[in-house]
């Protein structure tokens, strides 16, 4: 589902000419007015042309093509980011400057509550820019910013409507956005409805099935007993409403500024990633005449977004943000930011019985502060507070964590020093975290992390570039790896996690992770031409990870949150070329890849690391036309950790063709998009599903939108 243009990109680039390079970004998420070109920090932006070639309904499936980023999918309502094979709690996701504070970083079916097609960029920190955000943002931090407190009094106002449609999950989609001003008020309004059924793969969902599928003699019976159809991976359909209302009143020196955003998700897991104890007692021949009926049922189940047997999540939130920016509010200070978010997060695991599993809560206050000094001798920082304060639980009969308070403090300060053609950087940051769960199985717990970083930038020539940035990081566990079947005293009681068919068990005497890290980099900008390489090196002390532990309890695989050090080592590169001009446009090609390898001390591999990922992109761009192709190869996943099944390779083709024609002031751009035109199968080594949800097959996707 890539080559979607986010509304937000629409409305800044309605008048936009022929494609180029993109113009320097500045870095919102670092706030020292830097571009991306004055940094050593490994950062990673998305925005402008970038961003419309790669922006999907998940956050996860918008940075996965990305080098260094990945997709951990859970079917097409989830896919969570990746970043150098890091996920989880190690990914920080932020709305504007703030935690998304749902329950993503919990498990890996928890969509993140974020709409990248909403975005006006989206910012990836790596490295010592972490600091700003958290230590405990070992992987990295995602910023998705989308001027919900508008930062600037537009002119006139914009705004953007889309609709399309794509066949693989029969999906509509509309977006709508509306920016404008009166007097010294500036007000935002956006609004998103999508609606999918069942998704569309090649061959069954399972793989096992798969095989089953080559013998003939065993293929009804197989199908039947699985409860799979072939081509389709069933209970993934869903719907998703937002609406976001947003204004900020401007004065000589600043603006202060609120917004409310109410987000309602329903989706489903797919099928095949539950118990489904309640036909434990069918026969075989329920089955078959189950089998018998699914064609009559098929529409029944789409109407209903695919809650048949499955586990369905009916997400809520309601979120609100306060922000104020002052220029020099007094002598020394150049700049003072402050953040208030709101936020009260709900869903609830309903059984295809239509009973409620477990729902889970979170309730989060977050307060941030940041104060920007002006340069002395030479220096210039900023020093800034992070408070979060929360509360999370999970109530039903398979609930697994216990209601657990959590209260963070963070200091954090970042400096850089320019001195002739060299930039330097320090951070550093002290982090407070106390976890206090409501059980008789296990104590509060707190702990004190310190982390720092340093890093230099030398503009060698004005082409050319050379990074190196050094940091070390502290995390403390979250509450899942701490607490998760923490009153299990036995095995009978352990509780399995429904929407992933797994025993997942904590550790309260889980300590700090420390993340030892080396990045190097290499830029060159010629004339029309961009070549980026980034290598890196963590060194884990304490690594904590849920590892398979190769056992079962009633045929439910059991995990364990553990630790162990471990390392892990990569190489980026992104390249963009301009080929020839053509016509009235210009021809570009660019070649992109990565590699993420992770051990642990022990000799065996970290598991649900991304493979190795070369691929390569041209287009042909002109003032009305953009055609563009893509292909990504990836290689088999034969490191897939202990009690882990292997993932084959892939390559994906994607091609796609857009028009733009100005209509009354505005512009009206149609677009269609052939995605996985070989009907790839593709499954990707990331997720915990690789072996029964496999992505979306051979599809089209098609829209129309008008910005103005």
């Amino acid at each position: 589902m890539k080559r979607l243009v986010p509304i937000a990109v629409a409305v800044a680039a309605a008048n936009a000419a022929a494609e180029q390079l993109p113009l320097e970004h500045v870095l919102v998420s670092v706030p020292l007015h830097k571009k991306t070109a004055e940094t050593a920090l490994p950062v990673t932006v998305l925005s402008g042309d970038a961003l419309s070639r790669a922006a999907a309904s998940t956050l996860g499936d918008t940075l996965g093509t990305t080098p260094g980023l990945a997709n951990a999918s859970f079917g097409p309502g989830v896919g969570q980011p990746v970043i150098r094979g890091q996920q989880g709690a190690r990914v920080t996701v932020l709305q504007n400057g703030t935690s998304s504070a749902d329950a993503s970083n919990l498990s890996a079916d928890h969509a993140v509550s974020v709409e990248p097609l909403l975005a006006d960029s989206i910012e990836i920190l790596r490295g010592p820019a972490t600091l700003l955000y958290g230590g405990g943002a070992i992987g990295g931090v995602v910023n998705v910013l989308d001027n919900r407190i508008p930062t600037s009094l537009p002119d006139e106002p914009t705004g953007a409507v889309e609709y399309r449609h794509d066949s693989a999950t029969d999906m509509d989609n509309v977006v709508a956005r509306f920016d404008g001003s009166s007097g010294n008020l500036a007000i935002h309004a956006d609004a998103l409805y999508r609606d999918w059924n069942d998704m569309d793969i090649p061959g069954y969902a399972s793989t096992e099935a798969e095989h089953d599928d080559h013998d003939e003699d065993h293929e009804a019976h197989e199908a039947g007993e699985e409860g799979e159809r072939k081509g389709v991976l069933a209970n993934t359909g869903g719907r998703t409403k937002s609406l976001t209302l947003g204004g900020s009143y401007h004065f000589d020196s600043g603006f202060f500024g609120l917004a409310v955003n109410r987000l309602e998700n329903r989706y489903g897991i797919p099928a095949g990633a539950h118990a489904d104890h309640e036909h434990e007692d069918h026969d075989e021949d329920e089955h078959l005449e189950d089998e018998e009926h699914l064609d009559d049922e098929e529409h029944h189940e789409e109407d209903e977004h695919g809650h048949g047997d499955g586990v369905t999540l009916d997400v809520e939130q309601t979120r609100y943000d306060a922000a104020l920016h002052w220029h020099e509010p007094f002598a020394g200070v150049e700049v003072f930011r402050g953040f208030l978010t709101y936020t009260d997060y709900e869903h609830s695991e309903i059984e295809g019985s239509g009973e409620i599993g477990t729902t889970y809560a979170n309730e989060a206050w977050e307060g941030r502060l940041e104060l920007v000094h002006d340069t002395v001798a030479n220096f210039h920082g900023v020093i800034g507070a992070q408070l979060i304060s929360g509360e999370f639980s999970a109530l039903g009969e398979e609930a697994f964590i216990p209601v657990t308070d959590n209260q963070e403090l963070g200091l954090f300060l970042l400096e850089d020093y320019h001195s002739g053609d060299w930039t330097f950087e320090l951070g550093a940051r002290y982090d407070y975290a106390e976890r206090d769960p409501d059980t008789y199985a296990a104590d509060s717990n707190s702990f004190n992390s310190l982390s720092a970083s340093g890093s230099a930038l030398w503009d060698l020539t004005p082409a050319w570039q050379l990074g190196l940035a050094l940091s070390l990081a502290e995390r403390a566990p979250t509450t899942e790896e701490l607490y998760s079947n923490v009153e299990a005293r036995d095995a009978e009681e352990l509780v399995v996690h429904a929407a992933t068919n797994a025993i997942e068990i904590g550790n309260a005497a889980l300590d700090t992770e420390t993340s030892r890290n080396v990045d190097f980099s290499i830029d060159w900008q010629g004339d029309g031409h961009h070549v980026a390489i980034n290598l890196y090196y963590n060194d884990f002390r304490d690594y904590i990870g849920l590892m398979s532990t190769g056992t079962e309890v009633d045929e439910v695989a059991v995990y364990v949150y553990d630790q162990e050090d471990a390392s892990f080592w990569g190489i980026e590169l992104d390249t963009d070329f301009t080929l020839a001009a053509i016509g009235p446009g210009d021809l570009r090609l660019g070649l992109f890849g990565d590699l993420t390898r992770g051990e642990l001390e022990s000799g065996g591999d970290v598991p649900r690391l991304p493979p190795r990922r070369l691929g390569a992109r041209l287009n042909w761009v002109s003032e009305s036309w953009d055609v563009w192709g893509r292909v990504v190869d990836a290689a088999d996943q034969n490191r897939p950790g202990d009690n882990e099944a292997a993932t084959e390779g892939y390559t994906r083709w994607d091609l796609g063709v857009d028009y733009r024609l100005p209509v009354g002031g505005g512009d009206l751009v149609t677009f269609v998009n052939f995605n996985n035109v070989t009907d790839e199968e593709i499954r990707l080594s990331t997720s915990f599903l690789r072996d029964i949800a496999p992505e979306a097959g051979r599809s089209i996707e098609a829209g129309i939108r008008y910005s103005f």
